[in-house]
């Protein structure tokens, strides 16, 4: 099943957060609707919110909660995108110009801090101290993993073990939060709350490890950023990690210094010992194993179109070029 079957399976719940989505980013301050509008609207793939949706649907729920939910997770997700562009200085966001660079860094980091504030009113409406220890401390533990990767920007001694752990907490934590509420709101048991989460980050962490797998892709046009960008920002993902470990001495000078340099002048030396080493290779691999751990987890959720819909997003998470 591709991504869009996928999404097929919950079109109508989609559409009813995309209504949310619009209902909830009505302000009188014109800013923000333009800034939050054109971010929402500007081509994700809303995985997150899908996540809430099947997962919510896989226990047979059905009340309405999973779609304030999804609304929720989506807009703590823009929040996120938003003040990343700003901290990484991004120009390109999704195949489109980024906020930033059209509205400028002040009103970008305001607004993101408008969707956050949002977000957690509408969390209150949900009615569930459950469900609003798990978002709070979500969105703590994101904050915490944009700290931890700004520390790592420009360090070549991140360890594989630190770069994974930045990944975790910084995207991964979300996607786990999405999975575990849709457990939550359907009144499963702690053991099924564990294997959500559980499922959600496995799943997270080998959607960002595909991403930066992507990064160094020579031909890929579809990933809606520019090519290189982590190593212009001097971030010390798996790929370079990988060659940091395993290039001779020559290669492991040249990712050394473009690590802490930062920048693009070497793009084509620095794809070269990455491709020579194996590092891309390596860093599907773990992203392979992170998926397969995924869909583990899902061992004792009853069979549906709506977990296999579960199962096969691990699938696209790992098998995609965007």
């Amino acid at each position: 099943m591709d991504y869009e079957a996928i999404k097929a399976l919950v079109r109508d719940d989609l559409r009813a957060v995309d209504r949310e989505i619009e209902t909830r980013l009505q302000s009188d301050v014109a800013l923000i609707n333009q800034m939050g509008s054109y971010i929402v609207h500007s081509g994700g793939k809303r995985l997150r919110p899908v996540l809430v949706l099947l997962g919510s649907r896989a226990f047979g729920y059905q009340g309405d909660a999973h779609i304030r939910l999804a609304a929720i997770i989506e807009f703590i997700h823009t929040a996120t995108l938003l003040h990343d562009d700003v901290v990484d200085a991004s120009e390109l966001r999704r195949g489109h110009t980024t906020a930033n660079t059209i509205w400028g860094n002040e009103a970008s980091v305001l607004v993101g801090d408008f969707l956050y504030s949002r977000a957690f009113e509408m969390m209150v409406e949900v009615g569930s101290m459950r469900v609003m220890q798990i978002l709070a401390h979500t969105t703590n533990t994101i904050a915490k993993g944009e700290v931890m990767q700004l520390l790592n920007c420009h360090d070549p001694e991140t360890t594989e073990e630190r770069y994974i752990e930045v990944i975790r907490n910084k995207t991964a934590k979300l996607f786990q939060a999405g999975a575990q509420l849709a457990a939550v709101i359907s009144g499963q048991n702690q053991q099924i709350e564990e294997d959500m989460a559980s499922y959600g980050m496995h799943l997270g962490t080998a959607f960002q490890l595909v991403d930066d797998a992507l990064d160094y892709g020579r031909d890929n046009h579809d990933l809606g950023k520019n090519i290189g960008d982590d190593l212009a920002e001097g971030k010390p993902t798996l790929p370079l990690i990988y060659t940091l470990r395993q290039g001779n001495n020559r290669q492991r000078e040249l990712i050394r210094t473009a690590i802490e340099e930062g920048g693009l002048a070497q793009m084509e030396e620095v794809m070269d010992a990455i491709e020579s080493t194996g590092s891309i290779t390596y860093t599907a691999r773990r992203a392979e194993d992170e998926a397969s751990r995924a869909t583990a987890a899902l061992a004792a959720i009853p069979d549906s179109p709506y977990k296999q819909a579960l199962l096969d997003l691990a699938h696209f998470s790992v098998h995609r070029s965007y």
